[in-house]
């Protein structure tokens, strides 16, 4: 499912070099959920960015489904972007003026899918995130939970290979946190789907089926 071989970040400032990734490799199978872990400035979220082809690396190699990624065009990683690969965030992401059904179809709507089709697509995955009576409601009328599973709906709705998590319960409370996380595993469970999400929670170890350890941008055995 995705291989990565020797990846290496390095951020300039003027002259100085830092480095966030080191010459990092691993491998995780089809529908595996993977958490990267690791204290601030360990190197997670720098990793899951270029995993999910929001960013490039200086070196290395990432493999989707046998394809190698880094070194396509902008248009073929966007095509993965929006048709393989799905995205839930820290912040939520979602548009204040569109409601969560809407929120949830967006991606849907711009690969120019039929309407009646994406509207029921997001319909049926809003009830699998236990959301099936907030439909109509904007995210400013619902609760930082109720946003992040919005988010996973809509990250959803593409039927993606991968799901990329970016640290999704940072904002939010005890309970509402356990709910989103056994969101995601539920999701996991039922569609097959591969979930990679970053935390620095340790708790957050019971939901995943394998954990990569990160220090100083380099894997560790833990951390």
């Amino acid at each position: 499912m995705l291989t990565v071989k020797n990846l290496t970040k390095i951020y300039k400032l003027g002259k100085v070099e830092t480095p966030a990734l080191v010459d990092v490799s691993f491998k995780i199978n089809e529908g595996k959920m993977v958490a990267l872990m690791g204290k601030s400035g360990s190197g997670k979220s720098t990793l899951l960015r270029q995993l999910s082809l929001i960013d490039k690396p200086n070196s290395g190699k990432i493999i989707i489904n046998h394809r190698e990624v880094i070194a396509t065009s902008e248009k073929i990683r966007s095509k993965l972007r929006l048709e393989t690969l799905g995205y839930v965030f820290q912040e939520y992401a979602l548009l204040p003026e569109l409601t969560a059904l809407e929120n949830v179809y967006l991606p849907a709507m711009m690969l120019g899918k039929r309407g009646v089709d994406y509207k029921k697509r997001a319909a049926e995955l809003l009830e699998i995130v236990g959301l099936s009576d907030r439909t109509k409601h904007l995210p400013k009328e619902l609760s930082g939970g109720e946003q992040q599973r919005v988010a996973i709906a809509r990250a959803m709705v593409n039927n993606p290979k991968i799901i990329f998590a970016d640290e999704p319960t940072a904002n939010l409370d005890t309970s509402s946190a356990k709910t989103v996380m056994e969101t995601l595993r539920h999701l996991n469970k039922k569609t097959g789907i591969t979930v990679i999400f970053v935390s620095h929670n340790p708790d957050d170890k019971q939901y995943a089926d394998e954990l990569i350890f990160l220090r100083d941008g380099k894997i560790v055995e833990e951390y």
